[in-house]
C-alpha cells in the first residue's frame, strides 16, 4: 500500500507560511524584550543621576547666605526635582512589571500621570501662567483623577488585578473574555 499523498499543496504553504510568521514575531519579541532590558537599566542611571543632582541643588542652596535656609522658591523647586525622581521611578516600575507580566497595567501608567501633573501643578508660577493654561491644566487634572477612580473602581469590582506578592494579574481583556464566556455558556 503506498503512502498517502501528501495534503493540499495550498495546506502545506500556508503553513509554512505560518511557521515563518511565527518565528518572524518570535524573535521581533526578543528585540523589544531586550530593549526593554536596556530602557531599564537607562532609567536607573537617570534615578541615581536625578538623586545626586537633588542632593548637589540642595548643598548649593543651602550653602548661600543665610545659611540653611529655604525660601519658598527654592523649595518648591526642590519639590519638584524630588517629584522628577519619583516620576522616574514610577516609569522603572511600569518597565519591571512589563518584564515580568509582559502586560501594560493602566491604573500604574495612570498613576504615573497623575503624579506628573501633581509635579507640574508644584512647580506652577501662578503669578506668571496664563488662566486660561491653569484651567485647562485643571480639567487635565479632573479627567485624569476621574479615569484613575474608574480604573480603580473597576479592577476592584472584577478583581482584576490581585495583590499577591508575585505582581501576577488578569489583564482586562481576561476578565471580558471570562464575562463573554459566561454569558454564552447560560
Amino acid at each position: 500500500m503506498a503512502p498517502e499523498a501528501a495534503s493540499n499543496p495550498a495546506e502545506t504553504s500556508m503553513n509554512e507560511c505560518k511557521e515563518i510568521n511565527d518565528l518572524l514575531i518570535s524573535r521581533l519579541k526578543k528585540i523589544i524584550r531586550f530593549a526593554v532590558r536596556l530602557l531599564a537599566i537607562l532609567m536607573t542611571a537617570v534615578i541615581l543621576w536625578g538623586v545626586v543632582d537633588v542632593g548637589w541643588v540642595l548643598y548649593q542652596k543651602l550653602i548661600k547666605p543665610p545659611f540653611f535656609m529655604l525660601t519658598i522658591n527654592d523649595i518648591l523647586a526642590t519639590f519638584g526635582a524630588f517629584m522628577a525622581v519619583l516620576i522616574a521611578i514610577e516609569i522603572f516600575i511600569n518597565i519591571t512589571i512589563y518584564l515580568r507580566e509582559d502586560v501594560i497595567h493602566v491604573k500604574i501608567v495612570m498613576a504615573t500621570a497623575l503624579m506628573a501633573i501633581a509635579r507640574k501643578v508644584i512647580i506652577l508660577d501662578f503669578e506668571i501662567t496664563p488662566s486660561e493654561y491653569v484651567f485647562a491644566m485643571a480639567t487635565v487634572v479632573f479627567a485624569m483623577s476621574v479615569g484613575y477612580f474608574l480604573i480603580m473602581k473597576y479592577t476592584e469590582g472584577n478583581q482584576i488585578v490581585s495583590p499577591s506578592a508575585d505582581h501576577t494579574a488578569a489583564t482586562i481583556t481576561d476578565v471580558h473574555c471570562e464575562n463573554h464566556q459566561s454569558k454564552t455558556d447560560s
